[in-house]
């Protein structure tokens, strides 16, 4: 497999390919530039299948990748490397995009790697990429990228209706479809923390408060959603959650 990485810290740029040899070793070839235009010629000339990516550089940022390669010429998935604050990682992951943090650590590549290497030819990595510079641009949230068999499916906020825990699944309702999701419900309870819209009314169940159809007090009490799904509602929550509706 080959690499390309692309920032405009030569110190950054050594750390990481010393990382990707050390643990790698499907790496064959690693290339380096240091600026989006020369990543760029680098690209179109090695043909890499993974490209790690700086967000932030001088002159033209990495987002900007998609206004100097065809859309038919990515054949290749892309790791952003970044310092960037919690609310950059959130519209990364958001996005269905993967990342390292800097200062890079050596699990992290290996892992990012692996997972870069399953989804050669499956994702939908230009329209990952439109959904970030969107986020970046407008300074809000309101898709998230759901990782499905064939590549990355955006759902908008609005749409989904309840998320339920499956063992290390996820199980979303949406207005118009159903997904089964490879991430255990944490990982949405955590990514969707400051969207307001989500709830979590019970420990297997993230819901959005839009879609709620009513509030049933017997048996303990429990939640109907617009399509009809029943909500548990832990005893400890019954108060906040009755106290929430009131302010809806």
């Amino acid at each position: 497999m080959k690499v390309t990485i692309i920032d405009d810290e030569a110190k950054a740029r050594n750390l990481l390919k010393i990382l990707i040899e050390e643990n790698c070793k499907n790496i064959t070839d690693i290339q380096e530039a240091e600026n989006l235009l020369d990543g760029v010629e680098t690209i179109k000339k090695q043909k890499p299948d993974i490209v790690f990516l700086d967000i932030e550089m001088p002159g033209h940022t990495g987002l900007e990748i998609l206004d100097f390669i065809d859309r038919d010429d990515f054949d290749f998935e892309i790791v952003f490397t970044t310092a960037y604050s919690e609310y950059a990682i959130q519209a990364i992951q958001l996005a269905a995009l993967d990342y390292i943090l800097k200062p890079v650590r050596a699990s992290k590549v290996k892992e990012v790697v692996q997972k870069a290497s399953s989804f050669l030819g499956k994702s939908k990595i230009t329209k990952q990429i439109e959904e970030l510079k969107n986020v970046f641009q407008s300074s809000s949230f309101k898709k998230i990228g759901l990782p499905v068999s064939d590549g990355v499916e955006f759902v908008p906020f609005d749409d989904i209706v309840v998320m339920e825990a499956d063992g290390m699944y996820t199980k979303i309702d949406t207005t118009s479809s159903n997904y089964l999701i490879s991430k255990p419900l944490k990982y949405f309870v955590d990514l969707l923390e400051k969207v307001t819209q989500f709830y979590r009314p019970h420990r297997s169940f993230l819901i959005n408060l839009q879609h709620i159809k009513k509030y049933v007090k017997a048996d303990g009490g429990y939640i109907v959603m617009d399509n009809e799904k029943s909500v548990s509602l832990s005893k400890e929550k019954t108060e906040e959650f009755v106290g929430l509706m009131q302010t809806l």
